[in-house]
């Protein structure tokens, strides 16, 4: 199978080196020159993702800020075979998805909204690794629901990069669960680590402040656009956990140790049931 990447940072780098380790041949494309060479050289590539190759290729991923990811569809959509298969990899999937599928129809290649659910918080191609992706969640949005053989080929075709559970789902249901599990928890992990006490946190601090702060180190420019993108999803849980942080922080000031005992419970349960 030959597969094309445009965008070889760290989930473009890792799909490309997973793909490779298959025996699959890979184009890559970036507008990092560094990082177009680094992957030549580091044998990740077998070629550049260009004009002359994008034809040839059984499979296309588009890992690219969501902007860029329309741009660049728009671009390549007259050159991309029929038989091709353009899956992006962007943080969110309502316009992109909007402007894959029409693309799709009228070109004739066939468009499939990703998002896999794997990462660091590290960026670029230095990070990126072959198993990345393995035993991790993919959610795929497909232009049809109702077709296993359909369904079936996007899961063979995803097959080398090792995913465990592959959930299929719209753009809009990714979207607004998307804000909840990833998007709050960096806006919270961002703002968490502003107190003015963390600059003393050495030697006080272990697990909690580890798994809390890990995705506040983040890419600004990325994280920004993700956000403003699914602007209402966010703003929803956002509000949602303000209103909660306002009741503890009510129960607290007002020594109301009843109060704060039953919204702790309500928490722990809520957890339970949650994750099972």
């Amino acid at each position: 199978m030959k597969v094309g990447i445009c965008g070889l940072g760290l989930i473009g780098g890792s799909m490309a080196k997973a793909y490779k380790a298959a025996a699959h041949t890979v184009y890559g494309s970036d507008i990092n020159q560094a990082s177009l060479g680094d992957a030549a050289l580091a044998g990740i590539t077998d070629g550049t993702l260009d004009e002359s190759t994008l034809p040839e290729c059984d499979l296309i991923f588009v890992a690219l800020y969501p902007e860029a990811a329309i741009k660049y569809l728009e671009e390549i959509a007259p050159k991309v075979s029929g038989n091709t298969v353009v899956i992006d990899l962007c943080g969110t999937k309502k316009l992109i998805c909007e402007t894959g599928f029409a693309l799709a129809e009228r070109y004739g290649f066939t468009f499939v909204g990703g998002h896999p659910m794997a990462g660091t918080q590290y960026s670029g191609i230095k990070y990126s690794k072959e198993t990345l992706f393995k035993n991790a969640p993919m959610v795929i949005v497909p232009p049809i629901y109702d077709d296993i053989y359909f369904l079936d080929r996007i899961k063979q075709l995803l097959a080398p990069a090792m995913f465990g559970k592959i959930t299929v789902t719209t753009a809009e249901e990714h979207d607004k669960m998307i804000a909840f599990t990833s998007q709050l928890a960096h806006v919270v992990s961002n703002a968490y680590v502003k107190s003015p006490t963390a600059q003393n946190h050495k030697g006080f601090s272990a697990g909690s402040y580890k798994d809390m702060t890990r995705v506040a180190w983040l890419n600004e420019y990325m994280w920004s656009e993700l956000f403003l993108e699914n602007k209402e999803p966010l703003l929803f849980e956002i509000d949602s956990i303000i209103a909660s942080l306002t009741e503890y922080k009510e129960a607290i000031e007002g020594d109301d140790k009843e109060r704060l005992t039953q919204l702790l419970r309500d928490g722990r349960v809520a957890k339970e049931k949650v994750d099972g």
